[in-house]
């Protein structure tokens, strides 16, 4: 997104910040972000539709798109004003081979598994995750300074199992 912003021909650097960042193989569906973006004097700002517009051009091919923007105040930070994250994660079961699991955002992760979960036991684990916790062993110093508040709150989590959708992809 950075890239594609620069080619919109800003008079500044631009500066992006992405409300989460993802681990490699990881994918990011609705991910929220802000980029500072100054133009030539005289120029009148983007409209959200016209910066939406520009970076989406200049995105292809790539496999990314912004859905839209909005211009917020400069006290906006895109990572420390985010309210809530949801995260999916999916797990591929059963699949002897992983080279069989087609990479997309909407193929499981590169978990798997032969035998089967013991999913009440998951769902009875869970509960234990729910409230509100002291995440500071997860958290990565920023400069060498670990957050303010490390106290973070899981208000859901739900195990859905699915119906074999690769089952057509694995051999066993």
């Amino acid at each position: 997104v950075q890239r594609a912003a620069e080619k919109l021909r800003p008079v500044a650097p631009v500066k992006f910040h992405i409300s989460s960042r993802t681990d490699a193989g990881v994918h990011a569906l609705a991910n929220a972000a802000h980029l500072d973006l100054q133009r030539a004097p005289g120029r009148p700002p983007f409209t959200g539709h016209q910066l939406a517009q520009g970076l989406n051009h200049h995105l292809r091919p790539e496999p990314i798109r912004i859905l839209s923007a909005q211009r917020v105040p400069s006290t906006f930070h895109a990572r420390f004003c985010a309210r809530s994250r949801t995260y999916i994660y999916r797990l591929l079961l059963g699949c002897a081979q992983r080279s069989h699991v087609p990479p997309s955002p909407s193929s499981p992760c590169p978990f798997s598994s032969r035998s089967p979960l013991d999913i009440a036991a998951m769902r009875a684990g869970a509960e234990f995750l729910l409230g509100t916790h002291d995440f500071s062993t997860f958290c990565s110093p920023q400069g060498g300074v670990l957050p303010q508040n490390p106290l973070r709150t899981l208000q859901q989590l739900q195990l859905q199992p699915a119906p074999g959708l690769l089952g057509h992809h694995c051999q066993h």
